[in-house]
C-alpha cells in the first residue's frame, strides 16, 4: 500500500485515484498518522457487500448449519391507556 501525505495526496489526486484501481488501496497520512484509505470502487463494492444480494450474503455466513427461528411470540400485548 502507498502512503500519502495530505497535502501530496490533493495535489496528485489522479494520480492517487489511478494507483488505487491499478495498485490497490492508497493510505493518506495526517502529521504522520494514518487518517484515510482511498480504495477503488471495485474493492469498496467487494468489502461493503453492495454487489450482493442479502440471500447471496446469508448464504455465505460462517455458520451455514445455524437455523433461525423467524416465528413471532405471540406474547400478551399490554392495554393502551387511552
Amino acid at each position: 500500500m502507498s502512503v500519502w501525505q495530505v497535502q501530496e495526496a490533493k495535489a496528485r489526486f489522479s494520480e492517487v485515484v489511478k494507483k488505487a484501481e491499478t495498485e490497490g488501496p492508497q493510505d493518506i497520512t495526517l502529521h504522520g498518522r494514518p487518517v484515510a484509505v482511498l480504495l477503488s470502487q471495485k474493492q469498496y463494492e467487494s468489502l461493503s457487500g453492495r454487489d450482493q444480494s442479502l440471500v447471496e450474503f446469508m448464504r455465505q455466513a460462517p455458520f451455514p448449519d445455524l437455523e433461525l427461528d423467524l416465528t413471532r411470540q405471540q406474547d400478551v400485548v399490554p392495554e393502551t391507556p387511552w
